[in-house]
């Protein structure tokens, strides 16, 4: 099969390469992938930047999530058969969705929603767990409460957005003027121009800040929490609690513990609770999100669609930040 891959850590371009099918295993089913999306964690994987949480051997396909066809089934699979469209975010350990084809559990798969092309379909994994697990497992969001969730008009900002409101909560979410139209029509309450206003003069006593930028804007997010509030970071460092949870083991837990002290004194001032999210697959989740999609609660947005052998072009356009909503690149 086709796949764009890399063979060291690093800046260097995404090669197509020619690489064996995948095997499946008797809980995995092999699909045919027809479109998958660009995510941040693409080029951080690509970067090295996350080698203390998870290792990749060379060369790796890289791509975090995918829409397709079931193409074969494992002898243990019950969930799905040939002939399925999905959709899904395999787990860390079995990335790869730059390819034509991907082995991946039948517990993290999905059915695609009903309503939406392979395409539109890609642009929801990752975007949509990140936010359900962040607005719904660990901050608990409530009717009534009040949330702020940076970068409005990227990727998972445009998800969250949506999410909050299905969830009863008022949003404020940061947003540069090209991005304000967007994010307003997407139900935030509040917009931030970024660039002309800061969002830490104007806005207090919130219940929740959602986080996908990191360092100073993660920082100055404290000071707008009520005592008790929530704060849950993608971009920031994770903490002494992850590492707990996580089961890293006492050196990983204690280089975390010193790395992200700065944001552990912010949270003892503050009296708030931050978390570090590292999002995890699950299909039971995509059908729940599925189903705010076939009821027309959530739509997905699209920047722009590439083709395979542009999926290069796609991670550059990805990093330079500009996109409003989400970049697929169109395989099949």
């Amino acid at each position: 099969m086709k796949a764009m891959v890399i063979n060291q850590y690093g800046k260097a371009p995404m090669q197509l390469a020619e690489i064996p099918t995948p095997e499946i295993g008797e809980y995995e089913i092999l699909a045919e992938i027809h479109a998958a999306s660009i995510n941040p964690i693409d080029f951080k994987i690509r970067d090295g930047k996350v080698k203390l949480l998870i290792q990749y051997k060379m060369p790796l396909i890289l791509g975090n999530d995918f829409s397709g066809v079931v193409v074969k089934v494992g002898t243990k699979v019950t969930r799905f058969k040939v002939g399925d469209e999905i959709y899904a975010r395999p787990r860390k350990s079995k990335i790869g969705t730059f390819a034509e084809f991907i082995a991946i559990h039948e517990d993290d798969i999905a059915l695609k929603p009903k309503n939406l092309s392979f395409e539109e379909a890609a642009s929801i994994p990752l975007v949509g767990l990140t936010s359900y697990q962040a607005l719904h497992d660990i901050m608990h969001l409530q009717k009534g409460q009040k949330i702020l969730i940076h970068a409005g008009s990227g990727g998972v900002g445009t998800f969250a957005i949506q999410l909050a409101k299905v969830m009863g909560a008022t949003v404020a979410t940061t947003a540069s003027e090209a991005g304000a139209n967007l994010v307003t029509s997407l139900g935030a309450d509040e917009v931030i121009n970024y660039k002309t206003e800061k969002f830490e003069e104007i806005l207090g006593n919130y219940d929740a800040v959602f986080d996908t930028l990191g360092g100073e804007t993660l920082e100055k997010s404290f000071g707008i929490i009520k005592n008790g509030g929530k704060i849950v970071s993608v971009s920031g460092m994770p903490n002494a609690r992850f590492a707990k949870e996580n089961g890293s083991g006492f050196f990983k837990t204690l280089l975390f513990s010193a790395a992200s002290y700065k944001l552990t004194a912010l949270e003892k001032k503050h009296h708030a609770q931050y978390s570090f999210l590292f999002m995890k697959p699950s299909g039971d989740q995509l059908r729940i999100i599925a189903d705010y999609i076939e009821s027309g609660k959530i739509k997905p947005i699209i920047d722009r669609t590439f083709t395979f052998e542009e999926a290069q072009k796609a991670m550059e356009y990805a990093e330079s930040g500009r996109a409003k909503g989400k970049i697929i690149v169109k395989i099949k």
